[in-house]
């Protein structure tokens, strides 16, 4: 039964496909989103009182932060703008999350007919 399951798992077929395309399509479009929030972020935060953002590199790094773990030892944000930017970001890296886990399932259980 495990030789079984680890020949199905390891077998290219359609799903394997479509889950490295799902996958793929996730991670570019999340780089897509880091690059934009990064320049939003930058713009909006670096002049604000007591902000942490201060470079380019800075608003990467927080933006990139705040896609992977939804959280910051960052000050920021300080601005409104920068404030709707990160809500943003969290609401995309929350979606992020399940639609990545929604397509492993798929994968999976298409896997099981």
């Amino acid at each position: 039964m495990v030789r079984e399951e680890l020949r199905r798992l390891t077998t290219w077929e359609e799903r394997h496909r479509r889950l490295l395309a799902r996958l793929l399509l996730l991670v570019g479009a999340t780089l897509v989103v880091d690059v934009v929030a990064t320049i939003a972020n930058y713009y909006l935060e670096r002049h604000a009182r007591q902000t942490d953002i201060k470079s380019v590199f800075d608003a990467f790094f927080y933006t990139s932060v705040q896609l992977l773990t939804i959280s910051s030892s960052l000050k920021n944000p300080i601005s409104s703008g920068g404030k709707v930017v990160d809500l943003f970001l969290e609401l995309w890296g929350v979606l992020a999350i399940a639609g990545s886990a929604g397509a492993m399932a798929s994968f999976f259980q298409s896997g099981d007919r």
